[in-house]
């Protein structure tokens, strides 16, 4: 199976009904598992209790750029290749990509208030990921703008592109600025920071996230593949109506 193959939509949804179903399984069961092995985890000797929201926000966060990764890559098979599926990939994930921003912005303020003495500051890591969230909203607000649809993929896909250069400054503000928000402690190059009590739910559950965003994403482009067939419909039956 060839990604040409896959670029015809009747493939894509006979394929992706076949593989919703295991997808959504493996969802279930691997948030059963992280769910359990986080309700298990130790509390921290310095944060407490308070350290377990960090099985919330930390995949969220992971998610939040991995998204809007994926919708880059989107983009550039929307003006590069013209792939017939890159604008439906693009665009069914980006509400999704701001729903995991949202909860990463408001498990982070929870965390950071009991961490910190206040709900937010304007720190680099902070500003940086409100910064993508408004992005989320902008390429989809532009969406919905844009009635033609191949002028509209064509704008969301180059904002898109300009809202990349944002993920390099998320991953590394920590690291180019005097912040707040702790360094990285599970991605480094001398291996994780974290005590293997904390690590495993967490990588339990950042599985569960990626899981579920695989699953909402192939069930979103499914009704957006379904939404542009009926809007076709719609449109051939007018033209056909005005012609006779």
């Amino acid at each position: 199976m060839t990604l040409i193959n896959l670029a015809n939509p009747t493939r894509f949804m006979s394929l992706s009904e076949r593989a919703l179903s295991w997808f959504a399984a493996a969802t279930l069961l691997a948030f059963a598992v992280g769910l359990n092995l986080a309700f298990q985890a130790p509390d921290d000797y310095q944060q407490g209790a308070t350290v377990k929201i960090m099985f919330l926000h930390v995949p969220a966060a992971w998610l939040s750029m991995f998204v809007w990764a994926v919708m880059s890559l989107a983009a550039l098979g929307t003006l590069v290749w013209r792939h017939p599926l890159a604008d439906v990939a693009a665009k069914a994930a980006a509400p999704i990509g701001a729903a995991f921003t949202l909860i990463c912005l408001v498990s982070g303020s929870l965390w950071g208030r009991p961490m910190w003495g206040t709900y937010w500051v304007w720190d680099a890591r902070l500003t940086s990921v409100l910064v993508l969230f408004l992005m989320y909203l902008g390429v989809i607000a532009l969406w919905r703008a844009v009635e033609d649809p191949s002028r509209a993929a064509r704008a969301a896909a180059i904002l898109t592109l300009v809202g990349a250069v944002n993920l390099p400054v998320i991953k590394w503000s920590v690291d180019w600025w005097n912040t707040l928000h702790q360094p990285a402690s599970v991605m480094r190059v001398d291996g994780p920071a974290i005590h293997p009590s904390l690590l495993w739910p967490l990588l339990a559950m950042a599985l569960a996230f990626f899981l579920l965003f695989l699953t909402l994403h192939l069930t979103a482009m499914r009704n957006e593949i379904m939404r542009r067939r009926l809007r076709g419909m719609q449109l051939a039956h007018a033209g056909s109506a005005a012609g006779a």
